[in-house]
């Protein structure tokens, strides 16, 4: 009994030595893993980019800027001339929080002694205009309301209340939800969209139809768009539900068009449909299909800004993420649904799924063609 057992121990060995997709991913899945979670996941944000409208002509403006800069929670990235400008650039995406120093700020800044013998501001001598969506942002924006102005002031440090108001946009009570189930959509659109495609011509070939769709007249960029064809209806299904069961199940809010949302879930659709042909046409088995597409899921979730804040990742994790269409997707649906952005307002992202799905059809179709040859 041993024997025969050790036998189809040795069978199985060597047939997974053979199989060099699933021995790459046997290897390659727990160090991409390690990687993530130890090198790129980071949930403390920092360096969050930030805009300022200073509308003071006092010298203490500047000391509060450079004050602000040194902690290395915010890097002032745009200036704005009010704060309508800055309202639309948070509503874009464009910065997560923007500092406002009204005109009265050194007046503001005059201290009064309290009855306990200290001193306090009889005022915030500013406002931070936060993208509340983001409650991890948020959260981190919020440490910065009792920013000591000592030094600022060259003053003796003494009691004080906060010094900054906190205005959260969007998400005023910093429900987590809101903000989880717009880049859910993203989660599960990847899930399902690349995994129905990826096994699309391994199927075919394993069921036997290679021949019969060599045989056919249908052009290699005709079979590809067809393969996605019926998938696109699957996924604005998948669209309609997640968002009505969010807004039913757990209130949350639909701020932007439906026509904003139809759209940028078409091209995220079809940027993942597409992802899917390619890997379909690198693996030669639906195993190793579903292997790849796992492998494609893990980064989609945790370098996305789905989990994690996308602006604590290092340089080189963001650079990773911009090549995922999942990145695209997540900042255009929270934009759209709680934001109430338009895709003219993201335009970059729209551009970006847009050519993904052109390139990807296209070198689908190429590769389908050498196998044809």
């Amino acid at each position: 009994m041993l024997l025969r057992i050790w036998a189809v121990v040795v069978k199985e060995l060597r047939q997974l030595s053979r199989d060099r997709m699933t021995f790459g991913m046997i290897v390659m899945i727990p160090l991409v893993q390690l990687m993530l979670f130890g090198y790129a996941i980071n949930t403390d944000a920092r360096h969050l980019p930030a805009g300022l409208v200073n509308l003071s002509d006092s010298a203490y403006a500047p000391r509060i800027v450079a004050a602000m800069q040194a902690s290395q929670v915010v890097d002032f990235k745009f200036n704005y001339a009010s704060i309508n400008e800055a309202e639309a650039a948070i509503t874009k995406g464009e910065v997560k929080s923007v500092l406002y120093l009204p005109p009265d700020l050194a007046e503001r800044l005059v201290r009064h002694p309290s009855a306990s013998g200290g001193h306090y501001f009889a005022q915030p001598v500013g406002q931070w205009l936060v993208d509340g969506s983001d409650t991890v942002v948020a959260a981190t924006i919020k440490t910065l309301r009792q920013m000591p102005l000592y030094d600022v002031m060259n003053l003796p440090p003494t009691h004080t209340v906060p010094s900054f108001e906190v205005v959260q946009y969007f998400n005023p009570e910093q429900r987590s939800v809101v903000n989880i189930v717009p880049g859910l959509l993203g989660v599960i659109l990847t899930m399902t969209m690349v995994m129905f495609t990826s096994a699309a011509i391994v199927r075919e070939r394993e069921q036997g139809n290679m021949e019969f769709l060599i045989t056919t007249p249908v052009r290699p960029m005709e079979l590809m768009v067809g393969k996605i064809m019926p998938y696109v209806l699957v996924g604005l299904i998948q669209v309609t539900i997640v968002l009505g069961a969010g807004h039913l199940l757990f209130d949350v809010p639909f701020r932007g068009g439906i026509d904003s949302m139809a759209l940028a879930s078409l091209l995220f659709i079809c940027a993942s449909l597409t992802l899917g042909l390619v890997i379909s046409t690198i693996a030669k088995t639906q195993l190793q299909s579903m292997q790849l597409t796992i492998f494609i899921l893990l980064p989609s979730i945790l370098l996305s800004g789905f989990m994690f804040p996308y602006e604590a990742m290092p340089v080189a994790a963001q650079w990773i993420a911009e090549a995922l269409p999942a990145t695209h997707f997540m900042r255009m649906s929270r934009a759209i649904v709680l934001r109430d952005a338009e895709v003219m307002d993201l335009s970059l992202d729209a551009l970006w799924l847009l050519g993904f799905t052109a390139i990807g059809l296209l070198v689908a179709s190429l590769r389908f063609s050498k196998r044809l040859d």
